[in-house]
């Protein structure tokens, strides 16, 4: 379904903030199954000046961290109406890869697809591109403390 969830929107739902939040916007969301979300990359990240200076690359773990953000959004739409509060995610990556690296003026399109939803957590897997070129793919597990 397409949606238009704008950075005010994700914030009432993903507890990182300035310098480690890295999703943009949220443009598709099938409630528990899918959810395509964009992180516009630019040289003003912080982490630009260390990795690595003359040749800015962003940093594959951040990469998976901004699959991981897009991901929380297919179990909260899946579980929001029996939530009371805020839920804790802890995430554990089972297997990534990197194909191409993501530069400055990137838009890092990321695809997360339901591989198993529970109530108590999640597999997802997750792409990331940029245009039409795979980046990064990662399986992606997560639990939920409620």
């Amino acid at each position: 379904m397409q949606v238009n969830i704008d950075i005010e929107e994700i914030q009432k739902v993903l507890p990182q903030r300035f310098p480690f939040l890295f999703i943009d916007r949220i443009i598709e969301l099938e409630p528990g199954k899918k959810v395509i979300a964009f992180k516009n990359i630019s040289i003003n990240e912080g982490y630009f000046s260390g990795h690595f200076p003359g040749n800015a690359v962003m940093p594959g773990a951040l990469i998976i961290e901004a699959m991981a953000q897009a991901s929380i959004f297919i179990y909260y739409s899946a579980y929001k109406d029996n939530l009371q509060e805020m839920p804790k995610y802890y995430l554990g990556s089972v297997k990534s890869r990197f194909f191409h690296p993501a530069t400055p003026g990137d838009k890092l399109k990321i695809i997360a697809e339901t591989v198993k939803l529970l109530p108590t957590g999640a597999f997802v897997n997750v792409k990331g591109f940029v245009e039409d070129k795979i980046i990064a793919e990662t399986d992606l597990v997560f639990a939920v403390k409620t």
